[in-house]
Order: structure tokens, then sequence, then C-alpha cells
């Protein structure tokens, strides 16, 4: 009878190991700190807050404003993207078509305005969007979906057959 040597019970780490240890740790990084993650479990201890923006859009062409605001009157949410990147839907609370109007300065310093006449010439789509969502306050402002807005920040609003720039021009965050 022949006695074997002993086999070695040492594994040596090759460079493939190495790289697939590595990637299963910053796969494990990304889930922790995810965005979706973060959010959920602000959310869970109360960080979140409902928050109101206020978005104006100003002379966009459109063909039938009126109609244009009745259909995401309809719809009750819009898609919005901020800094060209999507971020989800949020609810509109309520849509107020808003009325240009011009200003003249007369002769005696006294400043006198009027609806502009225009307006039934030109379908252009001017209104004020008020979004409903949940937020939170921010060093840089507040997170509305889970991107820092500020009043003047350029926002995309879309809906289902539209999709307009708007600018934000006002932020209620209800402190609970």
């Amino acid at each position: 009878m022949t006695s074997q040597p002993p086999v070695s019970k040492t594994r040596r780490w090759s460079l493939v190991d190495a790289g697939a240890l590595a990637a299963v740790l910053l796969a494990a990084a990304g889930v922790i700190w995810s965005p979706k993650l973060s959010s959920a479990v602000a959310q869970a201890t109360g960080g979140v807050v409902p928050v109101t923006v206020l978005v104006d859009v100003r002379g966009v062409p459109v063909a039938d404003p009126t109609g244009l605001v009745e259909a995401a009157r309809a719809e009750g949410k819009v898609a919005i993207v901020i800094r060209n990147q999507p971020h989800g839907s949020v609810a509109i609370e309520r849509i107020q078509q808003l009325q240009r109007r011009l200003v003249a300065v007369q002769p005696d310093g006294s400043v006198v305005t009027a609806p502009d006449p225009s307006g039934r010439d030109f379908s252009n789509l001017d209104a004020r969007f008020v979004l409903k969502a949940q937020g939170r306050r921010a060093s840089g402002g507040v997170v509305f979906g889970n991107q820092t807005v500020k009043v003047g920040a350029p926002i995309e609003i879309e809906g289902e057959g539209y999709r307009v720039n708007g600018t934000v021009t006002g932020i209620n965050l209800q402190e609970g």
C-alpha cells in the first residue's frame, strides 16, 4: 500500500477572485446607498413631509391651451424632469391659467396695467402648476423627486400629450 502525500487545503487568490470580490462589495455598497433606499428610510423615520412646489410655464406655443390644462387636470399627475433626469411623477393639486399683462409708465409717472390683447390672437400657454409630493429639507434647498430644487430652478413637466419647460416659483415645505 502506497501512501499519497497529503493534499494541501490552502487556496491561493487569483486576480479573477479579487475582481469578483470587488464587484460584490461595490454592488452591496450601491444597494446600501441607493436613493430609493435612502428615501424609504427617510419616509420610515419621518424625514419626509408634504411639499408643495409651484411651477410657472410661460409663453409656450400651444394650439389649445385650455384643452391642455383640462387634459392635465384630468390626468391628475405629471412626470417631472429635473436637470435632464426623470424623477418620477407627482400629483397635481391645481392648475391656474395666468394672464399676461402689459405695463406702461405714463408721462405723469403713474403705472398702468392692462391685459395683453395679443392673447386672443396667439395661443400661448401661461399657467401655474401646483404640484404636491413628499420632500425633505436639505442644505441646498428642498429635495423633491430625489433632486434638490430651489426657486428659479428649471423643471420640465411631462404629461401624456405634452412636455413643457417651466420654472420653480415657489416652495412650501410643511414642517411636521
